[in-house]
């Protein structure tokens, strides 16, 4: 998406070690998710581009 982790944790509401976290596949509260997703763009049927642990 062309975005920096800075940016995107500033356009999520969450904090840079927090993306950095995720980017490593660790896990995060459900409503971090939603901010990120939302930030990013992205629906909660393609949350898999972004989060291997959520389902359809």
């Amino acid at each position: 998406m062309l975005l920096s982790k800075s940016e995107l944790a500033r356009k999520a509401g969450v904090s840079v070690l927090t993306i950095d976290r995720i980017e490593k596949g660790k896990s995060c509260r459900m409503e971090t998710k939603r901010k990120v997703l939302t930030a990013l763009g992205i629906s909660f049927s393609e949350s898999k581009r972004i989060f291997n642990d959520l389902k359809d």
